[in-house]
């Protein structure tokens, strides 16, 4: 079983720094720059990738946090004002919403086909969100059942399921096997829907493991939390995706 226990956080002066910031932060600088890396890699202009990421923080922390006022935690509506509070609350499945919202949006306007970079984002998304996940599990904010499974953390009150470190495992494991498929050049246009049913299928079987008996507990519909309906759409998308004939840019070395 792991310990319970809290990181400090980090004071420069009149600035504070949260472990779960630092490395949210460090996750998206890891992620865009993957993609970008893997892009060029593949012959592909790297600035678009590196154009867009500011856009789909920005839209990813908007809709993250619409999300997880409007779907997880609704109560919190009556309050306008929370709405604008976006530094505290924010859906992981909303901000992958807002982020493809900004990329379908953002590279339509540059006239770049999104799909040529598609194999990119499918290697750097899961790469940042599995350092991102690391900062949830470290401060402990996605509580899940109470257990005694090995890999439960002694929160107060009982040992429980962590969801950030399951979501971290799981994550790494799929970054791992997305890059390896990459190197060897296999399923060429198709990464992105693989990422979207091994995530969405991950992530599916592990809400089920999600706290009901907290404090803050996320909102559910007929049983399913926002994120387990949001796992069912990435599931089908991938899984037609990975039917459709692979999108390869022209400027890609055909496959051996």
């Amino acid at each position: 079983m792991i310990p319970w226990f809290e990181p400090p956080a980090l004071h420069l002066g009149p600035v504070t720094l949260q472990v779960f910031g630092i490395l949210a932060a460090l996750g998206v600088a890891t992620g865009v720059r993957s993609a970008a890396w893997a892009a060029r890699r593949r012959g592909l202009d790297p600035r678009p990738v590196l154009d867009f990421a500011i856009w789909g923080v920005l839209a990813g922390v908007a809709v993250g946090h619409l999300v997880h006022v409007g779907l997880y935690h609704p109560e919190e509506m009556r309050s306008a004002r929370r709405l604008l509070e976006f530094w505290d609350g924010l859906s992981s499945f909303g901000g992958l919403l807002g982020g493809i919202l900004a990329a379908v949006l953002f590279f339509r306007i540059r006239g770049v086909p999104l799909s040529r970079y598609g194999d990119a984002f499918a290697v750097g998304v899961p790469t940042g969100w599995a350092i991102a996940r690391v900062g949830c599990f470290l401060v402990h904010d996605h509580p899940g059942r109470l257990t005694g499974f090995p890999l439960a953390v002694a929160f107060p009150g009982g040992a429980r399921h962590d969801l950030g470190l399951y979501e971290a495992i799981v994550l790494f494991a799929i970054a791992g096997l997305l890059w390896r498929l990459w190197a060897r050049r296999r399923l060429e246009g198709r990464l992105l829907g693989l990422l979207a049913v091994l995530y969405g299928g991950a992530r599916f079987l592990l809400d089920f493991l999600r706290a009901t008996d907290v404090a803050y507990a996320d909102g559910r519909y007929a049983g399913l939390t926002p994120a387990q309906y949001g796992s069912i759409l990435l599931l089908a998308w991938g899984a037609w995706r990975l039917r459709r004939p692979a999108v390869i840019s022209p400027e890609w070395p055909s496959s051996s």
